[in-house]
């Protein structure tokens, strides 16, 4: 058997596959050298590479067409806005024309059920929105950027919160107990177990003060997005694609990023055990996933890595999709079994040694992969997925099929009709502001009248006081610091991140 049929051999699989392309070898297509993945093996993760213009995008488009079609959910992040294509019927022309006939793929023009979310409702797409509460003290940590000291300490305000039973809805209702716990009638609440610094909580202040500065307050609140609507299937069984629209935010990388992950927590604890199930429950697209991981704490990635490594129990899949397999760490890319590696830049010398890198990550192979990963044309990678039994299948330089789905963005018109039309729009369309901590604390209670002598010894408040410390100084927060010392069993329970959890 030669080298090429070892390969095709290795690609041969007896149960339902998603279909990715053609091999390449000495640089001819071999039509009836399927290169395929498991349906069964998405959920054990994967690696989507390659430098920008290499065709990433795409793939993670034909991936998920072909998920869709075999009823399984996917959830994509689309950074740069090109993937709301994936809702309309493709073009065809004799680029597209002609790699279906090289790779044996019978192409027809196909759109897919999609729904269209957006961060706080900027830019095109249904409001996804978080609470502080359930977005907990390790990702917020992340995105106000935060030192180990300052997230331990934030992670102490929270802890506060949770077992007095006052709900962070909004940055406001955190400001204010963070101000309160540094007044003299908050500092001993928390003296037996750590207490908080003036200077932390002025750094934790300040951060929040920058953060909502920057636009960013339309984040968090309510209505909080309910995760489980990314598991839904279309009337037809078709898997629905939702695309998280991050045009409008991609100048806020951090932000983004972490809210990703609190998507991916929120589903892992909540989701029960489905052990090795014959196709995933949904797989999870973590688009620009180097901003996840760059400037994390060991903690933060220790945290990564144990979600990551337990949540294909749970049914979900993670692909990470970046430029190379240097940006994930390694614990994390040891349990990524799918690979499709994309074409790489060697003009530096940094360059030069991420292809090396990259080249160590693969099995041993009859290619020469550092050549082969510098002269791969668009719409070609490199290929290892998981076989049946688990066991790595052998290294294919692929040409990719073309998606059946617009190659490019639906209409800013075409996309809100979309999404104005969606069921979910109601439910999550307009934010909520109900009465929570800052409200509560801001409800002055009545005070005695004061005789005019006694008011004019009153001093007056200085200029620069904030409200925030108006309130906490206020008889109604000293009342109500008082009713919520003596509430019982509150406590929220919180998961491996820090988020709430929430019974579905």
């Amino acid at each position: 058997m030669s080298d090429s049929e070892t390969i095709a051999a290795g690609y041969a699989f007896t149960g339902p596959a998603l279909d990715l392309g053609a091999l390449l070898w000495d640089g001819a297509c071999l039509p009836d050298a399927q290169i395929r993945i498991p349906l069964p093996m998405l959920n054990r993760h994967g690696l989507v590479a390659g430098a920008t213009g290499t065709g990433k995008t795409k793939t993670l488009q034909l991936i998920a067409e072909q998920l869709s079609a075999q009823g399984v959910p996917v959830f994509l992040a689309d950074v740069k806005g090109d993937v709301s294509g994936i809702s309309a019927p493709g073009v065809t022309n004799d680029k597209v024309a002609g790699r279906a006939a090289e790779v044996k793929q019978q192409w027809t023009a196909t759109g897919f059920p999609a729904e269209f979310y957006a961060l706080g409702g900027i830019g095109h797409g249904i409001p996804v929105r978080a609470t502080i509460t359930g977005f907990g003290p390790v990702l917020l940590s992340k995105v106000l950027q935060l030192n180990q000291t300052q997230e331990q300490s934030l992670g102490l305000i929270f802890h506060y919160a949770d077992t007095k039973g006052l709900e962070l809805i909004d940055l406001k209702d955190l400001r204010a107990v963070v101000t309160f716990l540094t007044s003299d009638e908050g500092r001993t609440e928390l003296k037996n177990i750590g207490g908080l610094s003036t200077a932390t909580a002025g750094v934790i202040l300040r951060s929040l003060t920058a953060f909502e500065a920057q636009g960013m307050a339309d984040f968090f609140g309510e209505p909080d997005f309910d995760t489980s609507e990314l598991l839904r299937t279309a009337s037809d069984g078709r898997g629905m694609v939702s695309v998280l629209e991050l045009p409008a935010v991609q100048d806020k990388p951090q932000l983004f990023s972490t809210f990703l992950m609190w998507m991916l927590a929120d589903l892992f604890h909540d989701l029960p055990e489905v052990g090795d199930a014959e196709k995933p429950k949904l797989v999870f697209f973590f688009d620009e996933a180097h901003l996840l991981f760059n400037d994390a704490s060991k903690a933060f990635l220790d945290s990564i890595t144990q979600t990551v490594r337990l949540i294909r129990s749970k049914g979900v899949g993670v692909f990470f999709v970046t430029q190379t397999p240097k940006d994930v760490p390694g614990d994390v890319l040891a349990q990524l079994g799918n690979r499709v590696q994309h074409a790489l830049r060697a003009f530096t010398p940094d360059d030069q040694k991420a292809l090396k890198a990259t080249v160590k990550t693969f099995p041993n192979s009859s290619y020469d992969l550092e050549e082969i990963l510098t002269g791969l044309g668009t719409g070609e990678a490199v290929v290892t997925v998981l076989s049946e039994n688990g066991a790595p299948t052998p290294v294919a330089v692929t040409r990719l099929r073309a998606p059946e789905s617009l190659m490019g963005p639906i209409d800013a018109a075409t996309l809100d009709a979309a999404v104005k039309s969606s069921s979910l729009y109601g439910r999550y369309a307009q934010a909520v502001d109900r009465e929570s901590a800052y409200e509560k604390l801001t409800t002055a209670e009545p005070q005695p009248q004061e005789t005019p002598k006694a008011a004019a010894k009153k001093s007056p408040p200085k200029e620069d006081e904030s409200m925030v410390q108006q309130v906490v100084g206020s008889g109604m927060f000293k009342s109500l610091a008082r009713s919520v010392g003596t509430q019982i069993g509150r406590e929220i329970t919180r998961s491996l991140f820090g988020t709430a959890r929430r019974k579905r």
